[in-house]
């Protein structure tokens, strides 16, 4: 297992490959997948950890089942971009899953993710238990759709057609 960035990713991925997003909190793990062609990210259930091994297996039989060709893990960054706690446990749970998985890792800025996915739980109306239950799910499926639209302007970008998006 390697740590990428999204540019490398970009280079390796072949088509037809789902990748996922990873949102890492201390309790739960949010989930979400990506379809084959690389445009949407949609939430999946959560894994609610317990032990890291136990983790370890839960995520990569999701990974299996979904084919999945890398994981795009939130960085959860303070917002004056300094590095805190919560990233150190997150690249701690990169290196400690290097030694289960050859999948890829790329860190993604994950800052105002949770804000964003409460936002739209809240304009869909779902009530206070549901978006306790969903927004780790919601917030790796931001985490991923903005990996997936990174993926899509640097395949524009590197097409011939003359088209300048970047």
């Amino acid at each position: 297992m390697t740590t990428l960035t999204l540019e490398e990713l970009a280079e390796q991925l072949l088509p037809n490959q789902a990748i996922a997003g990873l949102d890492l909190g201390t309790k739960t793990i949010g989930l979400s997948a990506s379809d084959l062609g690389r445009r949407f990210a949609t939430p999946r259930p959560v894994i609610h950890r317990t032990k890291f091994t136990q983790d370890a297996v839960v995520l990569l039989a999701f990974a299996e089942k979904e084919k999945i060709a890398a994981f795009v893990i939130g960085l959860p960054t303070n917002m004056d971009g300094s590095a805190g706690p919560r990233v150190q446990a997150t690249r701690a749970f990169v290196r400690t899953m290097s030694e289960k998985t050859d999948i890829p890792f790329i860190y993604w800025d994950e800052r105002l993710s949770t804000v964003a996915a409460q936002r739209a739980l809240l304009e869909m109306d779902v009530s206070r238990a549901k978006r306790k239950e969903r927004i780790d799910s919601a917030a790796a499926s931001f985490i991923l759709q903005g990996a997936l639209d990174r993926l899509s302007m640097l395949a524009r970008a590197s097409d011939e057609t003359g088209s300048d998006f970047s």
